[in-house]
């Protein structure tokens, strides 16, 4: 059951999380609640007496300046109890364990799931500990010796939906097709029938699909993975660049779950031995979210990777995304150009396309034509005329750019310069007046003005219609809520190659692990950068053909700040780790 309102308010007051006219506007607010809301049954999946509480926006005490929010109430109630506060993690749910132990029905009405046998005991999370019905309901059931945490109802709501949810909606769905139902036809009635009229049995593999894109947007992932093995299915989300174990899958639920993202993404479910590439649009919270899926026959079946293009992360504000004052004082002048070519190289998974986006949005209006060519495109936005390039149809890069030119652009972004062809287009575009913005596989920004001698390039175009070249990486932030002083020992001194007087300690901050980074020590990421402008120092080595070595000395010495100064900055601020500068500058 759920806790009132009342009873919340009070244990805040005999801890000293609230004052008494607060505990009375809290009455105040749960007197003007509907009946209805009062009848668990009909409320089942809301933790109410936590949104009214949390609507009221009463100061926190743990966090001065922040409102209350729905960890310190719970840690209120742990205190209350003397029982240790948890916070759950979905991915670290025993699954076997839960669905042995506990039914979704009795825990979604005693607001409680199983964690883990620790020392011979069974942790269950519950949001009320004084729900002695529930608790001795399920030592009974259980039989075993429970050991009683506290968590805040919302997140046990949470992690009962999240997992309930996705593992019953793939056994139910295994079921229904171990019984020998027809899903190609099923899949057909998803796209031509109303959704009452569906068979029930097909809405298991829809519900799992539902759950497992939720479930993803939750926990911040920016990839899906869904691998056949050899007797079952893995389902893998990356998050912050590193992938994490999800649900494993019966084989003949993999095939179901990969045909309706296939029909969703608008591919063909019949072929299975070629890979296919299709997006699929969603929303979450009102905002839209692309998905784009690829499929790819591998050894046991078909993998699927679905790439979450989420606007909120596609176009930031340029100064969030990881550049010193300097460096963006730099890049918007670029940007802000009237003609020219700017460039951003990185390997795949860099972020460059993040930059591209935002910047375009910076300077997108109604006086610009903007026009931009994609091989896919990444996502939708309609302040930009955006051309997908499609080699079957003979719509390659070069060829989008020659007719695009026609369109009267003001700015044009180029998804890559691939080839010669479009290298010159480009150039072509930049001398005609036209602002363009494109991205290369280099290592670092002076080698993009050695590819593109490379590309047949002359140097007195280069230097004529190159305006500055832009290197990034992505480096993972240490995280927040856990992080620490630490020092670098005197190996990890010596790899970044610093010069460090004798018996002095380079201090550093690390991540110990936590709930909110899920142990890894780190929480999101942001970009370093390599920015490097075309000016009068370079020029005359771009038309003495220099190598990208000799060009990379000067901008130093004229005060660039390279790629790896970049990381050891964010790594002397404590924004970053010693292992992320090392895998980034690959020393």
């Amino acid at each position: 059951m759920s806790l009132s309102p009342e009873t919340i308010a009070a244990i805040l007051v005999r801890q000293e999380v609230l004052t008494e006219d607060q505990a009375s506007e809290v009455h105040k607010e749960a007197r003007l609640l509907p009946k209805r809301a009062r009848n668990p049954r009909a409320f089942e999946q809301r933790a109410l007496s936590y949104e009214l509480i949390e609507r009221c926006n009463f100061p926190s005490v743990e966090s001065p300046g922040k409102p209350l929010r729905e960890f310190e109430i719970a840690r209120a109630i742990a205190r209350e109890t003397g029982l240790e506060f948890v916070r759950i993690d979905p991915l670290d749910l025993d699954a076997d364990l839960i669905e042995s132990k506990m039914s979704r029905p009795f825990a979604r009405r005693h607001r409680m799931i199983p964690l883990e046998m620790r020392n011979g005991k069974l942790r269950v999370a519950c949001a009320d500990p004084n729900d002695i019905e529930g608790i001795d309901s399920f030592r009974r059931i259980a039989e075993r010796e429970i050991e009683l945490v506290v968590a805040s109802e919302p997140d046990v709501l949470r992690a009962i939906t999240e997992f309930y949810g996705l593992r019953h909606s793939v056994k139910r769905a295994e079921k229904d097709l171990a019984s020998g139902i027809d899903l190609g036809n099923l899949e057909a009635l998803v796209r031509l029938k109303d959704s009452k009229e569906i068979e029930s049995s097909d809405q298991h593999v829809v519900n799992a699909v539902e759950f497992m894109l939720q479930h993803a947007y939750d926990t911040r992932a920016s990839d899906i993975h869904i691998e056949p093995k050899r007797d079952f299915s893995l389902i893998r989300f990356r998050i912050d660049g590193v992938l994490h174990d999800i649900q494993t899958m019966p084989k003949l639920v993999h095939r179901a779950v990969v045909s309706r993202l296939k029909t969703l993404a608008r591919m063909d479910i019949a072929e299975k031995r070629k890979p296919q590439d299709g997006r699929v649009k969603t929303s979450r919270a009102g905002e839209e979210v692309e998905l784009r899926v690829s499929t790819l026959p591998v050894g046991f079946g078909e993998k699927m990777v679905i790439r979450i293009f989420d606007p909120a992360l596609l176009m930031q504000d340029l100064g969030e995304i990881g550049f010193y004052p300097d460096e963006l004082d730099l890049f918007n002048d670029f940007i802000t150009r009237p003609h020219g070519i700017v460039l951003l190289t990185g390997p795949t998974g860099s972020g460059k396309t993040t930059t591209l986006y935002s910047a375009l949005k910076q300077i997108a209006g109604r006086e610009l034509n903007i026009t931009t060519i994609e091989d896919p495109i990444e996502m939708v936005y309609e302040d930009f005329n955006q051309v997908a390039v499609n080699a079957k149809a003979g719509m390659t890069f070069a060829t989008a750019l020659r007719h695009v030119l026609r369109q009267d652009p003001d700015i044009i972004m180029v998804g890559e310069v691939r080839d010669t062809e479009t290298a010159e287009y480009a150039v072509q575009a930049a001398l005609t007046g036209h602002l363009v913005f494109s991205t290369l596989h280099t290592n670092d920004a002076p080698s993009a003005i050695t590819r593109l001698s490379d590309l047949g390039i002359e140097p007195y175009l280069v230097s004529s219609t190159l305006i500055g070249a832009v290197a990034q990486r992505l480096v993972r932030r240490v995280c927040p809520h856990c992080t620490q002083d630490s020092h670098l020992t005197a190996t990890e001194v010596q790899a970044l190659r610093l010069s460090v007087p004798p018996g002095k300690r380079v201090k550093v901050r690390v991540g110990e692990g936590c709930f909110e980074c899920r142990g890894t020590g780190f929480l999101g990421r942001t970009a370093v950068f390599e920015v490097l402008p075309i000016d009068d120092a370079v020029k005359p080595l771009v038309l003495a053909r220099a190598d990208s070595s000799q060009i990379k000395r000067d901008a130093v010495n004229a005060g660039m700040r390279t790629l790896r100064q970049s990381a050891l900055r964010k790594l002397a601020e404590g924004i970053t780790s010693f292992e992320e500068v090392v895998r980034v500058t690959s020393l």
